[in-house]
């Protein structure tokens, strides 16, 4: 079986370590980008599982990353989840993420749920 990846876009260091704990504990590689840029770099080059993704990032914001991985055909099967503290804006996403989490999240949380959202391509 292929070992599922995520790619974790998080600019904070000790979130995305936390979610890298979570993820690996599923059984995912993983991957930290810490801004939109980046992020947005990296997804021309990658195929992820499924990526987790802030929405308040240095450089270009996580609803425009969400919105580029919606608009390639490469990422169609590409899982989305949004880890935030901007409920409002993470209300105004919700239709486009495949999940979406208020932070804090626990990290049982975050591995039930990364397991779940790939468990439908096994």
């Amino acid at each position: 079986m292929k070992k599922r990846f995520a790619l974790i876009v998080e600019d904070s260091e000790d979130i995305a370590d936390f979610l890298t704990i979570a993820l690996k504990m599923t059984g995912f590689e993983t991957e930290i980008v810490a801004d939109g840029e980046r992020a947005l770099a990296r997804l021309a080059q990658i195929v992820p599982d499924v990526v987790i993704l802030d929405l308040h990032l240095p450089r270009v914001m996580g609803g425009e990353v969400l919105s580029a991985i919606r608009a390639d055909p490469r990422l169609a099967h590409t899982q989305v989840m949004i880890v935030t503290a901007d409920a409002r804006m993470a209300q105004d996403l919700e239709d486009q993420a495949d999940l979406v989490l208020i932070k804090p999240v626990g990290l049982e949380q975050i591995r039930v749920l990364a397991a779940r959202l790939t468990a439908a391509d096994d």
